[in-house]
């Protein structure tokens, strides 16, 4: 398992963003009905987003167990390619184990996206939900 190499922070960030933009998208089309049907001023858009703020995180999380379990990576970092592998024996994760990531990530975003700055400090890049997910974003 030499030849693995870790994916960069540029990387991981371009898969990030398409995930988001992803994410929006989907809830865009969801909610396009609800959208479109109230006035456009910015405290009715803002109640209409904070009426969505748990549907979002359902489908952040279950988006990102499904795609990191089923196939090791999002839409986005199938994009930027790179995978989530396994930290101890660098095989694929488990459903747990991403469930595991996905809850982690969800609460870095809450609280000011602090558990993405770990990656910064630690020699395998892993951020607060790579750690505590025991796992490791790979290039492919």
């Amino acid at each position: 398992m030499d030849n693995l190499q870790l994916a960069t922070i540029n990387s991981r960030i371009k898969a990030f963003i398409i995930d988001d933009i992803l994410i929006t998208l989907i809830v865009l089309i969801i909610f396009w009905d609800t959208i479109a049907n109230n006035e456009s001023d910015l405290s009715t858009i803002l109640i209409l987003m904070n009426e969505f703020v748990l549907q979002v995180l359902v489908l952040k999380f279950i988006y990102q167990t499904f795609f990191v379990w089923y196939y090791g990576a999002t839409v986005g970092k199938i994009i930027a390619k790179v995978r989530v592998i396994d930290y101890d024996n660098f095989n694929r994760v488990s459903l747990f184990q991403s469930a595991l990531r996905s809850f982690g990530r969800i609460l870095s975003e809450m609280f000011f996206y602090i558990g993405f700055i770990f990656s910064f400090f630690n020699d395998g890049r892993q951020t607060f939900h790579d750690k505590i997910s025991k796992t490791l974003v790979i290039d492919v």
